[in-house]
């Protein structure tokens, strides 16, 4: 599969419940495309239903044979993915 340039998707400060449909948004027209880079370095909060909206979505670029990596992660990003126990599906996809 052709792949065109990748895309970046960058997070906002507060990941919760209003901002999830933009993100979310972003990330199906993203992921439909081609690779897809998420900016998560000035994440500062974010909630559960956020993080499994990310795993989703890694799940269908890779169904897609599409990369998919989370860059630079803050560190309430990543506190809050080890805090839920989600580092197993996390651990590919962050650089």
């Amino acid at each position: 599969m052709v792949s065109k340039a990748k895309k970046t998707v960058a997070l906002p400060a507060v990941v919760d419940l209003d901002s999830l449909d933009a993100i979310r948004d972003g990330l199906l027209d993203a992921v439909e495309d081609g690779s897809v880079a998420v900016a998560a370095d000035g994440v500062q909060r974010v909630s559960t239903n956020a993080l499994f909206m990310l795993i989703s979505a890694a799940g269908t670029a890779q169904r897609n044979n599409f990369d998919f990596t989370i860059l630079q992660p803050s560190a309430a990003m990543t506190a809050a993915i080890e805090r839920l126990g989600l580092g197993a599906q996390f651990k590919g996809m962050m650089r």
